[in-house]
């Protein structure tokens, strides 16, 4: 049970965040200050009372400006939904109250979800704490940032093709994309419903931990969600990873990517080992297709959705947006038949290779946080941030990413950790068993020192 006052105290830390850092850091769409306060209050109350509200009793969460709320503005990044004020929660906002969340309001994010840059023309561009003249990834890059800046505790993000692991990666926190249909995504503007899913976020896996365990429900109005029993695995967070196998690819998950990330990453499996896992190396028919399927899916569906804005030209979206949203009218229906092929055909060989193995592990991005740059970098920015992360959203796994070290230059890098389907429970075990064992999740960027 939290202490006298603690969940206003928290409340109260993270509002002076935003005050005195959203300004140069534009994390935050839009901040829920007094609503904040009363429901901190009402936790305080209740804790005064012997009463305990939940899991998240007190935790001051952000959620990404593509969740609706009711009665604050819900933008999804996009002019034409400036002005948008849901008259209801999505599911998962219901929820995170029902277990005593605290909302401090609405983090910043790529327009309509559609890339890594997070810049949008409601907000403009969200800068990474690290370095605010880097990227904080996306397309939750806002969630990441908040977070890092210490603007609040936990944050909710939304991963299509990593849009939860990416800037976790980028902004050195932990951020889980579960299982699709894990967690309802009802409520939530879509980019592609095959792929989307809702990610907790926070600074430790433990909290991303207690985010998963009070969002993950079958929702029965949700057409992807998906009965998924659950373990109260929580008292078991700490069980350790003695036995646990760690597959590392001998193909594609290495390539290419920066020498710093690689050593980094496998500083990481090389810690895990050290806590009793085992090392594997395996092989993943398929991994260098991945991106190309989830393409083709995912461009075809977000066409299809906001097809009437693409008919009537760019004036809707911005034009870095329109032009790469575009691209998925080059895609054939035979293309798509292909990418479901390919799909069903990278799912068959990930779980032979689940037989083997436990887990996954990988770096979560090739490099650390890019520049910002002019609009023309965003189709080719997140075309090289999504190599890795594409794959598990085409397979529909779950894949946990956390802090495993730094660039010279102090930009955060990412380990990311995969497993099969509704496997998130081990996913969270392993992270927490690293972190326990590691510091880099505590490091402090420099706008909070």
């Amino acid at each position: 049970m939290p202490g006298p006052g603690a969940a206003r105290a928290a409340v109260e830390r993270c509002l002076a965040r935003i005050e005195q850092l959203n300004p140069a850091l534009g994390a935050m769409a839009t901040t829920t200050a007094e609503a904040a306060r009363q429901q901190a209050d009402a936790c305080d109350r209740a804790a005064a009372e012997g009463r305990w509200l939940g899991l998240l009793h007190g935790m001051p969460v952000a959620l990404k400006d593509n969740i609706e709320t009711a009665g604050v503005r819900t933008t999804s990044g996009a002019a034409y939904l400036a002005d948008h004020i849901p008259n209801r929660d999505a599911p998962v906002v219901s929820r995170l109250r029902a277990q005593g969340a605290v909302l401090v309001g609405k983090a910043n994010m790529q327009e309509l979800a559609w890339g890594v840059v997070s810049t949008n023309p409601v907000f403009g561009q969200c800068r990474n704490p690290w370095n605010p003249e880097r990227i904080p990834g996306g397309s939750s890059g806002g969630s990441g940032a908040a977070l890092a800046a210490g603007m609040a505790e936990g944050t909710l993000g939304t991963d299509t093709g990593g849009s939860v692991r990416i800037p976790a990666s980028m902004t050195g926190v932990s951020g889980l994309r579960p299982t699709h249909g894990r967690i309802s995504i009802r409520g939530i503007t879509p980019v592609s419903v095959a792929h989307d899913t809702v990610g907790p976020m926070a600074r430790t896996v433990a909290d991303v931990a207690r985010l998963f365990a009070a969002l993950a429900a079958y929702d029965p109005l949700d057409h992807v969600s998906r009965d998924l029993p659950l373990e109260n695995f929580l008292p078991h967070l700490g069980d350790g990873i003695g036995g646990v196998r760690i597959g590392l690819a001998r193909n594609f998950f290495f390539e290419d990517i920066d020498g710093e990330v690689e050593a980094a990453v496998r500083a990481g499996a090389a810690t895990l080992e050290a806590l009793g896992a085992e090392l594997v190396e395996v092989t993943l028919p398929g991994a260098e297709t991945a991106q190309r399927w989830t393409t083709v899916m995912a461009y075809a569906d977000a066409c299809a959705y906001h097809r009437e804005r693409l008919d009537a030209g760019p004036g809707a979206l911005s034009e870095p947006v329109y032009t790469r949203m575009m691209m998925g009218r080059e895609f054939s229906a035979v293309d798509y038949a292909e990418a479901m092929r390919g799909r069903e055909a990278w799912r068959r060989a990930l779980a032979r290779v689940f037989e083997d193995v436990d887990v996954l592990l990988a770096p979560t991005t090739p490099r650390p946080a890019p520049a910002i740059a002019d609009d023309r970098s965003l189709h080719r920015a997140t075309q090289d941030a999504t190599r890795f992360t594409y794959g598990g959203a085409l397979a529909s796994i779950p894949g946990l990413s956390v802090p495993c070290g730094f660039s010279a230059d102090g930009l955060p890098i990412g380990m990311m950790l995969e497993a099969a389907w509704g496997a998130e429970p081990l996913l969270l075990r392993i992270g927490h068993a690293y972190q326990q064992a590691t510091d880099w999740h505590l490091r402090r960027a420099p706008v909070l020192t």
